[in-house]
């Protein structure tokens, strides 16, 4: 069942007319999904991948001990539920760049990345000469320390450079520039030239480049320009 839904988050049940009496608030809980996708996103193969699984702990019986997959006999179960899901999904850019998409939102709560298989095949695709593109995402105060610190440390790969994405937009709107609302008109702080929002809201940017700088990582600043 997907419940890919912020409305399911609190729910009434006990509505049929044969529960009169025992309506109760209760919610949907994608703690564990998300624990799940993490697994997926670190795993390197499918027997790894069922170790993750029967290691997670899933509660704590009455003595305060943690009860893990493999003491509850479903460790199987679940390998066989994501046996298909370590394949990463080929998907292409509008300029027909090849892109390997794995590991859902749900792997961002837990550390931001896309797979580590999803990386290990597209190096192995573009060869020696090629280079891949990596996403650390939820930004670089947050996917990218997690990236260097929990990714790179299982897989044993090692980035050449951080890509740090930012937009004129963005720089003025960390500088102090005006909210922005879905559906309604940006502000004219955003459509023409101000110089002081953007010096003011570089001192973000510069905070990201010197976190990155801290692994020992050369920084690409890439500027996102609107048409």
């Amino acid at each position: 069942m997907d419940t890919n839904d912020r409305f399911l988050r609190q729910i009434t049940i006990g509505q049929s007319p044969t529960e009169k009496g025992h309506e109760r608030v209760t919610q949907f809980n994608i703690t564990v999904a998300s624990e799940i996708m993490a697994v997926l996103a670190l795993t390197t193969d499918l027997k790894d991948m069922q170790d993750r699984l029967g290691r997670m702990v899933v509660a704590s019986d009455k003595k305060g001990h943690p009860v893990t997959a493999d003491d509850l006999g479903i460790t199987g179960g679940l390998a066989v539920l994501m046996k298909d899901a370590v394949r990463p999904t080929l998907m292409q850019t509008l300029e027909g760049t090849p892109v390997l998409v794995h590991a859902g939102p749900f792997a961002n709560i837990a550390h931001g990345n896309s797979s580590i298989i999803a990386d290990k095949i597209a190096l192995k695709l573009v060869g020696e000469d090629g280079y891949v593109v990596t996403e650390a995402g939820f930004g670089a105060d947050i996917g990218m320390e997690k990236f260097m610190n929990i990714k790179t440390r299982y897989s044993g790969l090692r980035p050449s450079a951080v890509v740090l994405v930012a937009s004129i937009r963005a720089l003025k709107m960390h500088g102090g520039g005006p909210a922005v609302t879905p559906g309604v008109p940006l502000p004219e702080a955003y459509t023409k030239e101000g110089l002081e929002l953007v010096q003011l809201g570089f001192s973000n940017l510069q905070k990201q480049i010197e976190g990155a700088r801290k692994f020992g990582v050369q920084v690409v600043v890439a500027i996102n320009r609107f048409k």
